[in-house]
């Protein structure tokens, strides 16, 4: 259905593609592979086709509802499997016994609600397991047997009711580091009902259950560290009773978020931490947050403190007062308008400050206070200006967060006192320009990131000052113009992002990156540059970037159709990566890429170049990935020659081409990775080997394929192209073997039962065609007689011969007769000796008996002679009957009986009779003429038979 005819060349590639070793492809429906690492999506069961050389496999976000015993059979080698977000409500016991590399195994968001015996099996590897959001309720006491290495176990958001669930669990895993049991159903927590025996836990989360007690009255947490307890479903107070306060006497990190607990209790579990707690968190607490915060801040040990989401609107002198060893305090999220200048004058050694996500309108003048200050966030507020006192005194600031606020104004001196700083971020703010902001501060700044203002003119020397820039983030700007010498200064910058600005060709060739000798990546994608031309520039704007290795230019959005000089990528000796995508490019000159010899990534995507000549890419023998979909191609026929040896990775999706040739294939041998989605493919047998070759499993990955569509013929449009049935285009050899096998056997009974039935017909027909062959070799030659008669008889006969015809003939009547066993040539062919004697003879005479008709030569004879009888319309034969002889047994000397009924012929007298009338007769019929008609009436003539 679909074929086309098959032209004979095509036949015989289809017979001989058995005898050839095809370049390896394969593809997996759903599933992609990418350095050892597989992905598949839209699946309801495990797939089965999962390469054993996978080391990682995710299976999350699809609809699986049931773990087999099998499914992992081949997959000895996965270290990491992700099966969160499914259906999974079963796993089969020793579902995972094949995974004997397995360390991390994900079943988070589930529907599993038991786990029966054996059901981990053979994870004796495995590190870290993850059960988040399931509805689990059942745990067995073998379930968790063989997880004698797991170190990290996540059960939270579950239905585990009891400590005794939980006791099964840890009983069977002497290595357990992490536990979280968060959001479940417990209700109590109490020492005794879990394992008698120490437990190597040093992370334990219990949070958000509706917990009534928390008690312990053993050391059963020797090595706990890190502790989570709040409570926020349970409405009651929780009740703590932890018998020995040296029972916690580890724990350096505590999270009492949204606990329901009174204030005496909540300062009784901080007495338990009192001597190691480093880090306490509390975030949306119920209690009065000053009063925490004194408790809090009386442990000498503790240095980083959390406040998040706690509904503060304003920090007062008196709030951080006994705080004085905190070294890192987090008030984001908040509602914070208004901060004290001395507000932190009390923790004069804080070094991480985080007032993200308030409402503050300025720069805290209470951050001046904190000389050790290294992170300071004021990210997400409303802040609008930066004035030149703001960071005054922050001589050891390294990170400074001001993104997504309103900045709009900046003093040129605000950034004097950080000379520390290493990472700006003034993202997302209403700058518009930036003075002299740069131009003398900032030494030691690596990243500064201002994409997403209003910027729109970069002029010369304006980041003057910041010699150890590494990264320059300008993106998402309305930069227009870059004057000549804008980048001097930034000896060491490597990446420079100006993508979505609105460069055209004249800021782009103004002389603005000839100074970034050590630019290693730069971004130009999605401005106004266009060229109508291909002519070569006077200056090219790359020509000194010679150490560049990522260029990404262009980019524009509808902006028209565009060409591009064949000069521009002068100096880029050294450019690895180059992104021409979606430019609206009409044509690429042939030595464009003359100037980047070790270019190893190309995107030409989403341009509108029709065809690509293979010598486009001879300059760049190293490429290894291709980009060129959505460039109106309608051909990879150019790939042939490319010399594009080493491309192992190649996308062409969303172009006009609709067959993939075999020479297209073969020409890329090192290509792993092929990428042909949403392309209109053409189901017919043009397609063939394409076909077969993506489902060989070996070597290539043919993203998606399973997804492929027919675009023609019309019949087939919206079908799938591997479900195409290409066997319409090939011979099936066993169809072959059919019908020769019938043909051969129709044959051998035919010709069977011929031989059978008209085995005489058929001799006779044979002969005849020999004959018919001698005669018209002889019939055209000059009558030159030798012989008046040669005489045909069978050596039965040859005494009545000898005896009788020789002696009459010869002897009396004075005839020359031709006798076989006398007159012959010795050596002869048999068959020339005979058509030579009847030909050589004026007659032929045939004595005819029973024995006769049985010979053989006899019957050739006959046959010559009487084609000379009919063909040459000569009185040539004479017929003489030794014996009566039914017509019945001369059926199949179909001649001879033709003869016998229109011609007369001689008779033998029985015994006793009298023979002179025969012999006169016999006379008479070698006297008369050779017109076959002359002299009948000389003859005796009786009826034919």
């Amino acid at each position: 259905m679909g074929a086309k005819y098959l032209q004979p060349s095509t036949v015989f590639l289809l017979l001989s593609t058995s005898f050839v070793v095809p370049v390896a492809g394969f593809t997996l429906r759903g599933c992609q592979i990418s350095q050892g690492n597989a992905t598949c999506h839209n699946l309801t069961a495990v797939p089965g086709y999962i390469p054993s050389r996978v080391r990682a496999l995710d299976l999350s976000s699809n609809k699986i509802s049931k773990i087999h015993q099998s499914d992992f059979k081949n997959l000895s080698l996965v270290a990491d499997l992700n099966l969160k977000r499914n259906r999974v409500s079963q796993i089969d016991a020793g579902a995972f016994a094949y995974l004997i590399s397995l360390k991390i195994l994900n079943l988070n968001r589930n529907r599993l609600e038991k786990l029966g015996d054996n059901v981990f099996d053979g994870l004796s590897n495995l590190t870290d397991l993850r059960f988040n959001t399931n509805r689990l309720k059942v745990v067995t006491s073998a379930s968790f047997k063989s997880l004698t290495s797991l170190k990290f176990l996540d059960l939270s958001n579950n239905k585990l009711h009891t400590l005794q669930k939980l006791n099964l669990i840890l009983q069977n895993l002497p290595n357990l580091e992490t536990l979280s049991v968060e959001n479940n159903d417990i209700t109590t927590f109490k020492s005794w009902e879990l394992t008698k025996s120490s437990l190597r836990l040093r992370s334990l989360d219990v949070s958000e259950n509706p917990m009534a007690v928390f008690r312990i009255t053993e050391d059963i947490f020797p090595n706990l560290t890190w502790l989570r307890i709040g409570n926020t479903h349970y409405k009651k107070n929780m009740i703590w009773d932890v018998r020995n306060k040296t029972f916690l006497g580890q724990v350096s990190t505590l999270d009492i978020s949204e606990i329901q607990m009174a204030f005496e209790d909540i300062k009784t579990v901080l007495e338990c931490v009192n001597t190691s707690l480093t880090s306490l968190r509390m975030t949306s607490m119920k209690h009065s947050l000053t009063a925490l915060i004194n408790v809090s801040c009386t442990i000498p040990t503790m240095s980083t403190l959390q406040l998040r989401s706690n509904r503060l609107t304003s920090i007062f002198s008196d709030v951080f007062q006994l705080c004085i060893n905190v070294t890192e305090l987090d008030l984001s999220k908040n509602y914070i308008k208004k901060v004290l200048d001395d507000a932190f004058r009390p923790i004069q050694g804080l070094r991480i400050l985080g007032l993200n996500h308030n409402k503050l309108l300025s720069v805290p003048s209470a951050v001046r206070n904190l000389p050790a200050l290294a992170e300071l966030d004021l990210s997400f507020n409303n802040i609008t200006r930066l004035e030149s006192q703001d960071f005054a005194n922050l001589t050891k600031l390294r990170h400074l967060s001001l993104y997504n606020n309103l900045i709009s104004a900046i003093k040129d001196d605000v950034f004097k006192d950080l000379t520390q700083l290493q990472y700006l971020k003034l993202q997302t703010n209403h700058i518009t320009h930036l003075g002299k902001v740069f131009k003398k501060h900032l030494p030691n700044l690596r990243q500064l990131h201002l994409n997403n203002n209003s910027l729109t003119t970069i002029t010369r020397g304006q980041f003057q000052g910041l010699q150890s820039l590494q990264m320059l983030s300008l993106q998402d700007n309305k930069i227009n113009n870059i004057e000549n010498g804008s980048f001097i200064g930034l000896t060491n910058l490597m990446e420079i992002r100006l993508q979505s600005n609105n460069i055209d060709k004249k800021a782009l060739e103004s002389g603005g990156f000839n100074v970034l000798m050590n630019l290693r990546r730069l971004d130009l994608r999605d401005n106004h540059i266009k060229y109508e031309d291909t002519s070569p520039l006077p200056n090219p704007p790359f020509s000194h970037l010679s150490s560049l290795q990522t260029l990404a230019i262009l980019g524009q959005h509808r902006r028209g159709k565009s060409y591009l000089p064949g000069n521009l990528l002068q100096g880029l000796t050294n450019l690895s990566e180059l992104s021409l995508r979606n430019d609206q490019i009409l044509y690429l000159p042939k030595n464009f890429l003359i100037h980047t010899p070790k270019l190893q990534m190309l995107d030409i995507s989403s341009n509108d170049l029709g065809d690509l000549s293979p010598d486009f890419f001879s300059p760049v023998p190293n490429l290894t990935s291709l980009y060129i979909s959505r460039a109106s191609l309608r051909s990879l026929d150019f790939l042939i020659d490319a010399n594009l040896r080493k491309l192992v990775y190649l996308q062409a999706r969303r172009n006009t081409y609709s067959v993939i040739s075999k020479e297209v294939i073969e020409s890329l041998p090192s290509l792993t990775d092929l990428d042909l989605q949403y392309n209109t493919f053409t189901c017919d047998c043009d397609n063939l080997w394409f076909l077969q070759w993506v489902k060989n499993n070996n070597q290539t990955q043919v993203f998606d394929a399973y997804n492929f569509e027919c675009n023609y013929p019309s019949d087939l449009k919206g079908t799938k192209l591997l479900d195409f049935d290409y066997q319409s285009c090939s011979v099936d050899i066993d169809f072959i073997c059919f019908i020769a096998t019938t043909c051969t056997t129709v044959i051998f009974m035919v010709v069977s039962l011929t031989y059978h039935f008209l085995r005489w017909q058929l001799a006779y027909a044979y002969y005849h065609f020999l004959a018919l062959i001698f005669d018209s070799k002889h019939k055209n030659k000059d009558a030159h007689y030798q012989y008046d008669a040669f005489v045909s008889y069978n050596t039965h006969d040859e005494p009545w011969v000898i005896r009788e015809l020789l002696p009459k003939l010869e002897g009396e009547q004075g005839w020359r007769l031709c006798l076989h066993h006398r007159d012959f040539e010795p050596g002869k062919p048999i068959i020339d000796n005979i058509t030579d004697a009847i030909y050589r003879s004026r007659k032929t005479i045939c004595v005819i008996s029973h024995r006769y008709l049985e010979s053989e030569w006899c019957s050739r004879e006959i046959q010559v002679a009487s084609f000379r009888l009919f063909d040459e319309k000569k009185d040539v034969l004479i017929l003489v009957f030794l014996e009566e002889i039914p017509t019945s047994q001369m059926s199949p000397y179909y001649r001879m009986r033709k003869l016998l009924k229109k011609r007369t012929y001689l008779s033998w007298p029985q015994a006793g009779e009298y023979t002179g009338v025969f012999w006169e007769k016999l006379r008479q019929a070698l006297r008369t003429g050779e017109d076959p008609g002359g002299d009948r009436f000389l003859l005796t003539v009786r009826d034919a038979p």
